[in-house]
């Protein structure tokens, strides 16, 4: 049932988004007014509005006569947000070499320590999606850092297929070496700290280019992913 304080349109909305960003409903499944307003137990009015929201960000595809299919993951699409956070974030962490305060290293120390204790343990799929969530926390922070939280939220709101895209990366842990990805932050991190804008921005636009590493494989491996 939906949290008193936030209405149901939104409760519908965050919650429908975060099955679609979680790979909880697959891309290229066919979903229902009925079926969310019956699973979410909410008015069908709310899922109605979600859906359309959901469509304006390019996460529904709604035909009429013909119903609500979740999208396919487009890579150009993935490619523009991992684009726009390429030619952002390295800027960002210039910022961050100037405006990195106490509490912002304890948050950043606190998010790797997290990410290493994921990484050396076993990975399970129900991990991922923490490493994940660790991996955004971990950006947003930078973000906050030198008071950037709206690009942030712009970036965020533009990035569903590149969030899709390597939540199913990350899910092939035989693909993907996590520590490559733990160790770039640690080295952004402590070029921050030592106030090195250029080593911070040449590793964050390192990083920033693996985002979408190894998409013909998983195009073979998940092509009914893809559209």
């Amino acid at each position: 049932m939906p949290n008193v304080n936030i209405n149901a349109k939104d409760f519908a909305y965050e919650q429908l988004k975060s099955q679609i960003l979680k790979l909880k409903l697959i891309p290229g499944t066919k979903i229902s007014e009925k079926l969310m307003s019956d699973q979410l137990q909410v008015s069908r009015t709310p899922i109605r509005e979600a859906f359309l929201k959901l469509a304006q960000e390019e996460l529904l595809t709604i035909i009429p006569q013909s119903g609500t299919t979740v999208s396919r993951i487009n890579l150009d699409l993935a490619e523009e947000a991992r684009f726009v956070r390429e030619i952002v974030e390295p800027q960002i962490v210039k910022l961050c070499c100037e405006n990195l305060t106490d509490e912002m290293i304890f948050n950043l120390e606190v998010n790797l320590k997290m990410q290493e204790m994921l990484v050396h343990n076993e990975i399970g799929n129900r991990e991922v999606e923490k490493f994940l969530d660790l991996d955004e926390s971990f950006h947003k922070e930078l973000f906050k850092c030198c008071g950037k939280e709206r690009t942030w939220k712009m970036i965020d709101d533009m990035a569903g297929h590149l969030n899709r895209f390597r939540l199913l990366r990350l899910m092939d842990t035989e693909v993907l070496d996590w520590d490559v990805l733990m160790d770039h932050h640690k080295e952004i991190f402590k070029a921050i700290r030592q106030k090195d804008k250029k080593k911070a921005e040449e590793i964050m636009s390192g990083h920033m280019r693996l985002m979408i590493s190894e998409k013909d494989i998983l195009l073979q491996q998940y092509p009914e992913y893809f559209g």
